[in-house]
């Protein structure tokens, strides 16, 4: 039975994302502090994906692999595509929870761990 999937998105999450963009392949910061480790302890139970905005753009994807190489941040696939997944970490998501009511309240309060 082949492991079911987990995706991560790239910056905020994996990449520390602090210098902002600056192009699909131009990647100059660290990774985010504990991520490796923890990548590391979800693909022993699940396959993990990285799916970015990046990825939409030429070079992307090569840019992401270059910065996991170069970290040394093992993850199974980086793709444009989503795939069905358990779970997806993403520093600019809101869960939704069945109730409809304050959706737009919830989109203008919205911060990034990163920006609170």
């Amino acid at each position: 039975m082949s492991k079911q999937t987990v995706i991560f998105d790239f910056d905020g999450v994996i990449n520390s994302y602090t210098s902002r963009w600056q192009g699909a392949d131009i990647i100059p910061d660290p990774p985010v502090e504990g991520i490796k480790e923890a990548i590391t302890e979800v693909r022993k139970h699940y396959r993990v994906v990285v799916v970015s905005s990046r990825c939409y753009k030429p070079g992307g994807i090569e840019a992401i692999k270059a910065w996991l190489k170069k970290y040394e941040i093992q993850v199974d696939d980086v793709t444009d595509e989503k795939p069905p997944a358990v779970v997806i970490f993403d520093d600019r998501a809101i869960t939704f929870d069945g109730n409809t009511t304050g959706m737009l309240d919830k989109i203008k309060a919205f911060k990034p761990w990163n920006k609170k």
